[in-house]
């Protein structure tokens, strides 16, 4: 099968660089996949699930936050701020910053703030969301 180059670099780590037949990302437009000599693009990555599959057969599942991606002469680039694998999430930390997110929105400080929690909590989602559905 063909390949192309992954490169997923996270803020505070490179999350994963090699070789990868498929990729699905979600984005604003919903989830976006990418195969071996795809036609150039960029988009904005947001909270959700990251699917790729090496060429050894093996499917690899993260819970990756808001982010950009670049494809580009069969390498891709994905920044994000955070990646982590599925027995990586700590459920109830990811519980507690939900609830927290949730009440900073309610007290309504400041736009910023609001949309700064706003961010928080859909991580904090999706990280039990991921959790939940493929950590086996």
């Amino acid at each position: 099968m063909n390949s192309f180059r992954l490169e997923v670099l996270a803020s505070d780590k490179p999350f994963y660089e090699g070789e990868c037949i498929s990729l699905v990302i979600p984005t604003t437009q919903g989830q976006y996949g990418i195969q071996a000599m795809h036609s150039n693009a960029i988009c904005a990555i947001i909270p959700g699930t990251l699917k790729f599959t090496l060429p050894s057969g093996e499917r690899v599942i993260a819970a990756v936050s808001q982010g950009i991606a670049k494809v580009e002469n069969n390498h891709v680039l994905l920044l994000v701020d955070t990646a982590e694998y599925p027995e990586e999430i700590d459920e109830n930390l990811a519980r507690r910053t939900a609830e927290e997110s949730k009440e900073a929105m309610l007290q309504k400080r400041s736009i910023q703030d609001y949309y700064a929690a706003q961010v928080r909590m859909a991580r904090a989602i999706n990280r039990l969301r991921v959790k939940r559905e493929y950590n086996k």
